[in-house]
């Protein structure tokens, strides 16, 4: 919640920022400057390039921030390290009631000095001294340290305590077990710990060393070469059935009425779901990844290639037809071209989602890939390893769609055009 509502604050904070420098600098009063965006005129609307960058910057920051990061300057509270102290309050048979310090020295992880010896005191609860690691919790049988029997702790700085409820204590908190013992852990602050989210500095020591040294007994370029090569392969045979079917499915009412109850049935079925069918029909190597990523792309062609063919205008046949065009020269100058919008836009669609079904692919048996690094080094809590795998999946697939997008204002020139 605390991260959300500092993204939510940056977010706002740059959108002033960035509005009152460009008003400052482009101060114009006249009719151009009055005039305004229509709303839903989505070609009126461009990506704010400032927006992005500070975006990404911002990511980076709260990343940094709640991490530790030596890269970036602001960090939100940390957990303690340092000497502290708090009291608790014994009672002996006779309902007697006596005072003792426990002097806490927190360290960080790896670093384990001498706790420094205490003076035990006069009265028969004694004082003591305790070492705890940052962000752990340490035990500490204070009873056996005092003089007596059938002791009992009633209070900790003052205040009633009962088993198993935690007390507030200055830079940290003090619970006590059913047998009387205290457990002390340090205030862990707003930071994560390593081990869930290590810092941005981190993640990417890490990418250095396994493209310099591989992972698993093969490249990163090896494992993040195979990923694609699985996908161009799977996306490639999708689109070779998937945008013939389509225009059958557009063109024909056969075509259409045959196979539509499949492709509306197979649509809403996620990839994933036919993970263990093609395990069981192809076993657990390329066939059946290959298989799979196939069918994650066959569905989604099919459709856009017939929501394609269906929505060329049909004043454009009426205008081919009556110019003399054939039923092939239609097919190829009018349905084709007005077509390939929307088969590209599937394309894109269709690309993002094998990209992601490949990592899900890659669990099961693989000896190569992006998902088998990620899923190889979850097993030994390789926190940095499994986020640099997150990034450059999602760097990857925004490549992808940049380079489809290119491709489709190269290819698709008269697309939005009547």
């Amino acid at each position: 919640m605390t991260v959300l509502l500092a993204y939510v604050a940056l977010f706002v904070l740059a959108f002033l920022v960035v509005r009152f420098i460009r008003q400052r600098r482009e101060e114009v009063h006249d009719f151009t400057s009055l005039k305004t965006v229509t709303f839903g005129d989505e070609s009126a609307v461009r990506p704010d390039r400032a927006a992005s960058i500070i975006s990404v910057l911002v990511i980076f920051l709260i990343w940094g921030a709640f991490t530790g990061s030596k890269i970036t300057p602001i960090h939100v509270p940390g957990p303690f390290a340092g000497t502290t102290s708090f009291t608790y309050t014994a009672m002996n048979a006779a309902g007697e009631s006596d005072d003792a310090t426990v002097n806490v020295l927190v360290f960080p992880l790896g670093n384990e000095p001498e706790v420094p010896e205490v003076s035990p005191g006069e009265g028969f609860a004694r004082n003591d001294s305790l070492g705890v690691t940052q962000l752990r919790t340490e035990r500490l049988d204070v009873l056996e340290n005092d003089v007596g029997e059938d002791l009992t702790i009633t209070a900790v700085d003052g205040r009633e305590v009962e088993a198993n409820t935690p007390t507030q204590v200055a830079n940290g908190e003090v619970l006590i077990n059913p047998r009387g013992a205290l457990l002390f852990t340090p205030a862990k602050g707003w930071q994560m710990e390593p081990i869930w989210l290590p810092a941005p500095e981190t993640v990417l020591q890490r990418l250095i060393d396994i493209a310099r040294d591989g992972y698993q007994n093969f490249t990163l370029w090896e494992h993040l070469g195979f990923s694609l090569m699985r996908v161009i392969v799977g996306f490639l045979l999708g689109s070779l059935v998937g945008i013939p079917l389509g225009y059958a499915m557009g063109l024909s009412g056969w075509f259409r009425g045959w196979f539509d109850p499949i492709v509306e049935f197979m649509r809403p079925v996620p990839p994933l779901a036919l993970i263990p069918l093609v395990i069981i029909w192809f076993g657990i190597w390329e066939t059946g990844k290959i298989i799979l990523l196939f069918l994650a792309a066959l569905w989604i062609m099919t459709i856009s290639a017939r929501a394609g063919v269906s929505g060329v205008n049909i004043s454009k046949i009426h205008a081919a037809y009556s110019l003399g065009a054939s039923r092939w020269q239609i097919m190829r100058h009018v349905i084709v071209p007005n077509s390939l919008p929307e088969i590209f836009t599937g394309a894109r669609v269709a690309m993002g989602v094998c990209w992601g079904t490949v990592v899900a692919a890659e669990l099961v048996a693989a000896q190569k890939g992006a998902g088998m690094m990620i899923i190889a080094a979850s097993k030994f809590q390789l926190t940095d390893i499994v986020i640099m795998g997150i990034i450059l999946i999602g760097v990857i697939g925004y490549g992808i769609d940049i380079l489809m997008r290119m491709a489709e204002r190269w290819l698709v020139p008269w697309k939005g055009k009547s």
